[in-house]
């Protein structure tokens, strides 16, 4: 019973960390490139280990080389001198050393082979992680351009149906302005109508009249006689306005 009860409790905070999970995917691709950074770092440090283990048989491979050509230049030496036994020596030194070189020689290209395997392992899995990194993080990009383009495009057809709806209230107030434009036109027309042109007449030809009287008392004052009075007197030997205008 307990563990059922276990499962249910472990089903239920996968299921809420699904959740987020899904809800953050950069988060969770964060988290994924430090894993990388961190294995990377981690099979790089035991690359270096197997590494150093080459360095050592490389360097132990080129002493045995020397010795080796330095033991059978030797025993060649007293070979030649006749020293048979010092030369046995060097000769039965020698016969061990060449084994152990050889012995060696084949740990050190079996040491530098599995570092080649190694290596170009880990370059393929960089590789492979990281491409899989570019291809998530496009897609995660592209997930967000589609979710806003769903939401303009929910938005946009939101607004279409709204305004469609409201097309009832457009055309009542479309109607109720007209009418208003009407009764406002309407009005004017009946005011325009209601003036009495007979009087703003009389105004203006008692005013013209005035202007005239005006215009006569400044040229008698000034002596000067106007275009019509000296037609009337027969003309005369002052100038008229209309010549002074003239000059």
């Amino acid at each position: 019973m307990f563990r059922r009860l276990a499962n249910i409790i472990k089903g239920f905070f996968g299921l809420f960390i699904s959740g987020l999970e899904k809800q953050n995917p950069e988060a969770l691709l964060e988290v994924e490139k430090e894993n990388l950074r961190r294995q990377i770092a981690e099979f790089n440090k035991g690359l270096a280990g197997h590494a150093a283990l080459c360095e050592r048989l490389m360097s132990q491979v080129k002493a045995e080389s020397a010795e080796i050509t330095e033991l059978t230049a030797k025993t060649s030496a007293h070979l030649k001198a006749g020293n048979r036994k010092l030369a046995g020596e060097y000769a039965l030194r020698l016969q061990k050393v060449k084994s152990t070189h050889q012995e060696n020689v084949s740990q050190m290209e079996a040491a530098e082979k599995t570092y080649e395997e190694l290596k170009r392992a880990r370059d393929v899995a960089v590789t492979t992680a990281r491409e899989k990194i570019e291809s998530l993080k496009r897609t995660i990009s592209d997930t967000k351009m589609h979710k806003a383009m769903a939401e303009l495009n929910e938005m946009a057809a939101g607004m279409v149906t709204e305004i469609g709806g409201s097309g009832d209230t457009l055309n009542r107030l479309e109607e109720a302005l007209r009418e208003e434009k009407e009764k406002a036109a309407g009005r004017s027309r009946v005011a325009r109508d209601s003036i009495d042109t007979t009087e703003l007449k009389a105004m203006e030809a008692e005013r013209d009249a005035l202007s005239e009287m005006a215009l006569a008392d400044f040229a008698a004052e000034a002596g000067i006689v106007l275009e019509g009075d000296a037609a009337a007197g027969g003309g005369g030997s002052s100038p008229t306005l209309e010549n002074e205008k003239t000059m």
